[in-house]
């Protein structure tokens, strides 16, 4: 087990270091970063001197030894319009998206997975057929649309809850469910799917004929059996909202990642953007690491063809 770790931990760190060279490279493949971060009519000896502030004087291997060195201590430059260092500029705005995307994987995790799981015991039956309608429309449904229904409902013609802003629970409640629906209609159909593949197994046809309960077929052997491709979407798509869920954020103005990026990237505030980046490509290795390490506990097998 120990090994496997090692191993992953180590395909985490070069996914990280490519992902830092992509930024670098975009950066300036966008243009002159000391161009674009000036406003337009900016003199040549105004870029030259932002250029030799920033070090874009240099060759380009010197830039990225340069942008690596500071990267791995959270220095990615000032943000001009915050005044202040970017990467506290993106930690501010960290807790916000946390908490988002934490209650929304939370809601949709338990829907999702109990709507995929119930539909495929009751496989064949009206029931089903309900359950797997109401998760086709939910994953059909676009979050931006969602979101303003929402609204409408909600917050314009009920006036049950805020339309948006960021504060106590009642401003979470409606960009929660928004993304959750996503969430759980995504996991729902994956779960049933995975669970009727699961049930059909040798293995479980030889826990029934044990005479085991029902309780103990379903949770020791179909569910954990299942698990594996349902953790992996699971996996995926917390990275996205973790990364910043752009839309919900926008439309809510909840105070997230995913806004402030996207404000940097109008604003040509590029050291903010590149932070922002770097931090929602570590939530995402991080996930996969964590994955990762979880399919060897469901699933021993994993860490003996890992080590083999």
């Amino acid at each position: 087990m120990l090994r496997y770790i090692t191993v992953r931990a180590a395909e985490s760190l070069v996914a990280l270091f490519g992902v830092s060279a992509l930024v670098f490279v975009a950066a300036r493949l966008s243009g002159d970063p000391a161009a674009l971060m000036l406003p337009m009519g900016a003199s040549a000896e105004q870029i030259s001197a932002l250029r030799e502030e920033l070090g874009l004087n240099k060759t380009i291997a010197e830039q990225f030894v340069i942008f690596v060195s500071n990267a791995l201590q959270g220095d990615f430059g000032a943000s001009f319009q915050y005044g202040r260092p970017a990467m506290s500029v993106v930690l501010e705005h960290l807790p916000a998206t946390l908490q988002l995307a934490g209650a929304a994987l939370l809601v949709g995790g338990i829907l999702g997975a109990g709507i995929g799981i119930l539909a495929a015991i009751y496989r064949g039956t009206l029931f089903e057929t309900g359950l797997m309608t109401i998760a086709l429309l939910g994953q059909a449904a676009p979050v931006f649309w969602v979101a303003v229904m929402l609204i409408l409902v909600f917050a314009v013609n009920l006036g049950w809850l805020p339309t948006g802003g960021y504060g106590g629970i009642e401003n979470l409640i409606l960009p929660a469910t928004a993304l959750s629906v996503y969430v759980a209609a995504s996991l729902a159909r994956l779960a049933r799917g995975s669970v009727l593949d699961v049930i059909n197994a040798e293995y479980v046809r030889t826990a029934w004929a044990k005479g085991l309960s029902s309780r103990v077929v379903y949770v020791r052997h179909v569910v954990r059996g299942a698990l594996i491709p349902i953790v992996t979407l699971f996996g995926i798509i917390a990275g996205e909202l973790l990364g910043g869920s752009v839309v919900a954020e926008t439309i809510f103005g909840w105070p997230g990642i995913g806004r402030v990026t996207i404000q940097a990237i109008e604003a040509r505030d590029f050291a903010v953007v590149q932070a922002s980046v770097m931090i929602i490509a570590a939530i995402f290795v991080g996930i996969n690491f964590a994955i990762d390490l979880l399919y060897g506990v469901l699933d021993p097998r994993i860490r003996l063809t890992r080590k083999a």
